[in-house]
């Protein structure tokens, strides 16, 4: 099952399991449906729980909340991440503090799926990754699923959660192919996977970077060196223990993002790793993330922007303080830098 189909097939699933599960956004009855995510669910649920919105982000994100605190559960679609921005007051100060505000007597259990868009020429505006804005709120949760699998199993429990959650997907897995069970499929929010064990090495990764995780460990280990490369999954609860665990165990580590540097949950993970294993590191942690300036629209100047495999490779040379080959990584690649693969026919 594709990515995208995991999406959809959570989404079926939990609109029958429990008949308050309603989803809207704009987009979401049109005839792409976001991407295939939320294909048949208007003819199979009706326009009473299927619907699409007015732009109007805010005050849509207000109804998200209000249905909610009346028993509903919502889940909220937006094509891109970067339309959300306008609806933050009501995430930030509204949703996030229900809960704490009014001693714990109201629930606001309430998904937001955002989905990140990469290359195409899409720009400073149409292709942030602003996860870190989110996980620094007190009662949010924040989902970023890298696979298929794991894309039905935390939907459907963020759907579920008694919080609000971020469910945050990038564009370029939608694609992507895996195994996926059936029926109602769960998987905790805040435990991470160790989608690879190893000794010498790290590497923690999230969403898209998890894949370019996979990529790397697997040409250093045909050059010596055996990576643990562990998944997050979600970001906001983090699953401290798994990396401490890993770190304690390789002494060395490099943290992966796909949003900029400054202020990243890459640099949360190093910062919290140095406070916890500090007497265990080996060398200095790195971190692997976009540069700290907005996206450019060319072609061009996104040639060299986004990290990579390589990127990851050219970190561990600076860890281990020797010269491992990378360039072959880009070598492999036979389809434009600003698409993930030769399949790929554009954002719509």
């Amino acid at each position: 099952m594709k990515y995208v189909q995991a999406i959809n097939d959570a989404m079926k699933v939990a609109m029958n399991l429990d008949q308050k599960v309603i989803a809207y956004g704009l987009g979401i009855d049109d005839p792409k449906r976001i991407f295939g995510s939320t294909k048949d669910l208007k003819e199979l649920f009706g326009p009473e729980r299927v619907f699409d919105m007015p732009t109007a982000e805010n005050a849509m994100t207000g109804v998200a909340i209000g249905v909610a605190l009346a028993g509903y559960r919502p889940v909220m679609v937006h094509q891109r991440l970067d339309f959300f921005l306008l609806a933050l007051d009501q995430l930030v100060n509204a949703a996030a503090k229900w809960h704490y505000m009014f001693g714990a007597q109201n629930n606001v259990p309430m998904v937001i799926r955002l989905i990140v868009g990469r290359g195409w020429g899409q720009g400073p505006t149409h292709s942030q990754s602003l996860h870190s804005w989110f996980a620094h709120i007190p009662g949010l949760k924040v989902v970023m699923p890298a696979t298929p699998s794991d894309a039905k199993g935390l939907l459907l429990s963020s759907i579920f959660d008694g919080n609000p959650v971020i469910f945050i997907e990038h564009r370029w897995l939608h694609e992507q192919e895996g195994n996926v069970p059936e029926g109602d499929y769960r998987l905790s929010l805040g435990q991470a996977a160790i989608i690879q064990p190893g000794d010498d090495i790290t590497i923690v990764g999230n969403s898209l970077m998890t894949i370019e995780a996979k990529h790397a460990a697997t040409h250093l280990a045909a050059q010596g060196i055996n990576c643990e490369v562990i998944d997050l999954r979600t970001i906001r609860p983090l699953d401290w223990a798994s990396i401490e665990s890993s770190v304690n165990k390789t002494g060395r580590l490099i943290a992966l993002d796909i949003g900029h540097g400054f202020g990243s949950i890459a640099g949360e993970i190093i910062a919290g790793i140095t406070e916890r294993c500090f007497g265990n590191l080996k060398s200095a942690p790195v971190r692997v993330c976009l540069p700290d300036h907005a996206t450019p629209t060319s072609f061009a100047l996104t040639k060299n922007f986004y990290p990579g495999a390589k990127n990851i490779v050219d970190a561990a040379s600076q860890i281990f303080g020797r010269k491992f080959e990378s360039k072959s990584l880009e070598e492999q690649r036979t389809w434009s830098h600003d698409v993930p693969g030769d399949w790929f026919k554009g954002p719509f």
